[in-house]
């Protein structure tokens, strides 16, 4: 170790590893780094907790100051009970959890993909297109592909990261090559940009409290021409000009970043689900929190859209920084409550996912050239370097969205010109019919995709249809039932059409 400097990590001490080289190490007291982990999870826990009341309720505006964000210690046992799928943040990273415990650290994205396409629990978005896609035998990373899934852009893996970063203490490059393995399922682009950034943000957290440092050298890692990264980098800039008024960037931020261009339900709509605008508000809650737990979780809801899964995300990264020790009581008071108790939709509790989370990360310290001793762990990080580029929706316009609300009885014509469309739409079983409706979809007289669509909600596949890269000009789609026998039924819901231009933003 000639030449090598050891940098040490104990409460409440923190190192700024931008001073180190790549050659240099890390030491963090086991204790320390259970600490750490336990308070990632708990703030993710927490955050998710206080921002469920206000989910998608401000969308395209601010949550006002007036406007009361009410905490109390029962809030997490409520929801617990009450309203499990808000926890979907959570309980999609336990699944990956679940499956490097049983698997091993090397389990690959086909393992990841089937645990949680099999999982009971309810999704939606990014994550219910995967789910469907790998049901019909599409595997990773074709299933998280904008070609494959119109929702590539949104924030679901951006919300289920945190696993990665997290048992990757300070090893950012060991942290991006398990979100290849599992963003992929479901995300593609930008919607997986988000959730690398945010796991090296993770990561950077067990090395310093300094959430600009954080934010910054995380940013390293995705790479430099893409939207993604032009975004941060902008609000890092903004909020370098502007320190003390997080609204002013903000405004900013709605003003260049806000379109969505790919999800079919955020076109020509203030419902913004895209990763970029929520990592936005994560990031100002990061760096306007200036350290504090509270004012951190605030600003990231109050910034609205997405407002409970991006405190989570704000809230699990400085809680990792911080450590559960370091998490003010009045947070932790209620958690107590449900740590011991079966997670909704899962067979272990969080206390289990705190001990799997620890060994996995021993593990990646050890596989990545670190040593594990009896009482702390030696880091050894490497350079943080950027991910591969890749862009979706290239050249995308939306020019359109037309309300359909017709059911597929006899075939339905409908006309557009453009160069794509998506159709959304729901597959029905009146009264317990069959468990699917063929559809065939012919665009010109030609078809061009004849599908089983599933009526049970859990497998559906939503959008129902899309074609995108379609030669400018008009067009005609038809939608026709395949041997119906009115146990089935489809019902066309809307349709967007895209139309050639300039990238988006």
């Amino acid at each position: 170790m000639i030449g090598r400097r050891v940098w040490w990590i104990g409460i409440g001490l923190s190192v700024l590893v931008a001073a180190a080289s790549a050659a240099d190490a890390v030491r963090i007291p086991k204790a320390v780094l259970k600490d750490k982990i336990r308070g990632g999870w708990a703030g993710k826990v927490i955050g998710c907790t206080y921002g469920g009341p206000t989910e998608f309720r401000f969308k395209g505006t601010l949550i006002l100051d007036y406007q009361p964000i009410v905490w109390s210690d029962g809030a997490i046992a409520w929801y617990f009970k009450n309203d499990p799928g808000l926890y979907d943040d959570v309980y999609m990273n336990m699944t990956f959890v679940d499956v490097f415990r049983k698997r091993g650290i090397g389990a690959d994205a086909r393992d990841l993909a089937l645990a949680f396409a099999e999982a009971p629990y309810p999704l939606w978005h990014a994550n219910q297109m995967a789910r469907a896609n790998v049901k019909r035998g599409l595997r990773p990373p074709a299933s998280g592909d904008w070609r494959n899934n119109p929702h590539a852009d949104d924030i679901d893996f951006q919300i289920e990261a945190d696993f990665a970063g997290l048992m990757s203490p300070g090893l950012v490059m060991e942290a991006t090559e398990i979100c290849d393995r599992a963003g992929h399922i479901m995300n593609s682009g930008d919607g997986w940009y988000g959730g690398v950034y945010i796991a090296a943000m993770y990561s950077l957290a067990f090395v310093s409290r300094d959430m600009e440092f954080v934010a910054g050298e995380a940013l390293k890692a995705i790479p430099a021409a893409s939207r993604f990264h032009a975004a941060m980098s902008d609000i890092l800039r903004w909020h370098r000009e502007n320190p003390a008024d997080w609204k002013e960037t903000w405004f900013k931020v709605q003003r260049k970043w806000a379109e969505d261009i790919g999800c079919p339900e955020g076109v020509f709509s203030p419902f913004d689900i895209d990763a970029k605008i929520n990592a936005a508000w994560i990031l100002l809650g990061l760096l306007y929190g200036d350290g504090d737990f509270a004012k951190t979780l605030e600003i990231s809801a109050r910034c609205g859209d997405d407002s409970d899964c991006n405190p989570a995300s704000a809230g699990g990264i400085l809680g990792t920084a911080l450590g559960f020790s370091g998490i003010p009581r009045p947070w932790t008071a209620g958690l107590s409550e449900v740590e011991g108790a079966r997670f909704p939709y899962m067979d272990f509790s969080l206390t289990d996912l705190y001990g799997f989370s620890f060994d996995q990360a021993l593990e990646v310290v050890r596989r990545s050239g670190g040593r594990v001793s009896d009482d702390d762990v030696e880091i050894r990080p490497a350079a943080v370097r950027p991910v591969r580029l890749e862009v979706n929706f290239p050249g995308f316009r939306p020019t359109e969205k037309r309300e359909l609300n017709v059911t597929v009885i006899k075939p339905q014509e409908i006309d557009f010109a453009g160069t794509g469309i998506v159709i959304g739409g729901e597959a029905k079983k009146p009264g317990g019919g069959d468990p699917f409706f063929k559809a065939e979809f012919l665009i010109d007289g030609r078809s061009f995709e004849t599908i089983d669509l599933p009526t049970e909600s859990h497998w559906r596949r939503d959008p129902v249809f899309w074609a995108y890269g379609l030669p400018a000009g008009k067009h005609t789609l038809v939608v026709r039932a395949v041997k119906p026998t009115g146990r089935a039924g489809l019902v066309l819901q809307y349709a967007v059409v895209y139309g050639s231009g300039p990238a988006g933003k």
